[in-house]
């Protein structure tokens, strides 16, 4: 059997990735003809399938010529060829098995087609849709997921802080007195990546540290307070710190509902309020049980207050932490009414120059690897960027724990030198919201 291989993409593959023809190497790409009628429905809007459905559309006319429909067309040196297929009469059996005429069991007949026209090649479809892949599967139909932008572990999100036992007692006494201490003092079994947080433990004596890269020491972490929050545990301790060092302009908080996230970087955001111009709050509206923001009565603002309520809910939280009289309280209602800090959809957030600001993306398990990547390459000088999320709560039909922007982020940002991920595991909220999570 012949090593090249035969892919058939399905809508939701493009609407997530609008490049994914290039990430297929030598092997050819057939789009039915559907998923082009698909895609033609996503083109107004301006979520982010709405933009990936148009980019899509101009890459397609880019290498396409006046034999595209009949010879496809080359993608690229090194690359395929990518072919448009009309729709394909099913066969018998597949008739038997799904016998409404659906975009999906139109996608099954033209990959059979193409399946049953090269028994020597491995004909393959590509959808993030489980059910298809189910159902081609189930007629004797290869189908994977897209693996191009998926990370391959997630342990991650699983294990606590690396605790470190068996350090000389004396080289903690060091770094009480001197905050940072060599790394070549250490005989880690294991590499430490750059800004990764641990504890240090001695048979009298611990520490908590942060291994920096560019002093090539491991640094004291102190517990610090942020407009009136405080790490109630180590990790917080550890999502402070890097919460409120100038030095990391890009920082990555995961963990389960109830572990503070998203407080803690609204308390650091705000304790930096002097050294940023601008603080930003946003998340991604992610509508549920299938209703659009047109079904919510009210305006705009009106149809996007109970996504955002979270966040207001955060913030009032820090509020409760001081009088009403309080300087605190009086500068976030300066802040809130000059429009330096600013609450509201990721959608409107995108489009704003992000220069000399403190930006916080709430739920970002919700957004695809290319979002997040349009978030950050809009950074500019003396911005801060903050990803926080729950991997275990994902609302997006199409990603999934190991393909969400955030993992992703993680995953290839790890090692260097202005990131740093912090993993919560204890949740703070309550005694009975803590047992819910790890119960239910």
């Amino acid at each position: 059997m012949s090593t090249k291989k035969n892919f058939i993409l399905d809508t939701n593959v493009i609407l997530h990735d609008y490049k994914c023809i290039y990430n297929f190497q030598e092997n050819d790409i057939y789009i039915p003809i559907v998923v082009l009628e698909e895609l033609d429905k996503f083109k107004k809007g301006n979520e982010e399938i709405n933009y990936n459905a148009r980019q899509f559309a101009r890459e397609l006319d880019e290498i396409s010529d006046n034999d595209f429909f009949e010879k496809g067309a080359e993608i690229g040196e090194g690359l395929g060829r990518l072919f448009i297929v009309v729709n394909r009469e099913p066969s018998e059996s597949l008739k038997a098995a799904f016998m409404e005429n659906t975009p999906d069991h139109r996608i099954l007949a033209i990959t059979e087609s193409i399946q049953n026209a090269n028994p020597n090649m491995k004909t393959i479809l590509v959808t993030k849709d489980i059910n298809l892949r189910m159902k081609a599967r189930s007629v004797g139909i290869l189908a994977e997921d897209y693996f191009n932008d998926k990370i391959t572990s997630k342990d991650i999100f699983d294990r606590e802080h690396e605790v470190y036992d068996g350090i000389d007692s004396a080289i903690i006494d060091k770094m009480y007195a001197t905050s940072a201490v060599s790394i070549n003092e250490f005989a880690f079994k294991d590499d430490i990546d750059p800004n990764e947080y641990f504890i240090l433990k001695s048979e009298r004596n611990s520490v908590m540290a942060r291994y920096d890269s560019e002093l090539e020491c491991v640094v004291r972490v102190n517990k610090e307070r942020a407009y009136g929050i405080e790490g109630r545990n180590a990790e917080q301790a550890f999502a402070l710190n890097a919460l409120l060092n100038d030095d990391l302009k890009l920082v990555c908080i995961t963990g389960k509902a109830g572990t503070g996230k998203t407080l803690l970087a609204l308390a650091a955001a705000l304790e930096k309020c002097h050294t940023y111009k601008q603080i930003l709050l946003a998340r991604p509206i992610v509508a549920l049980a299938n209703k659009d923001l047109g079904f919510l009565p009210g305006t705009e603002k009106d149809k996007i207050a109970p996504y955002m309520q979270p966040l207001f809910d955060n913030l009032n939280v820090i509020k409760h932490q001081f009088s009403a009289s309080s300087r605190e309280l009086t500068a976030i209602s300066e802040m809130q009414q000059s429009g330096q800090l600013v609450i509201e959809a990721l959608a409107y957030i995108r489009g704003r120059s992000l220069s000399d600001a403190y930006i916080i993306v709430d739920e970002a398990q919700n957004l695809t690897p290319h979002e997040i990547k349009t978030i950050i390459t809009r950074a500019g000088e003396n911005t801060k960027v903050v990803f926080t999320g729950d991997v275990q709560q994902i609302d997006q039909p199409y990603l999934d724990m190991l393909s969400n922007g955030l993992v992703y982020t993680i995953d290839k940002m790890k090692g260097q030198n202005i990131f740093a991920h912090v993993n919560l595991i204890k949740g703070e909220r309550s005694y009975l919201s803590e047992l819910a999570s790890n119960l239910l």
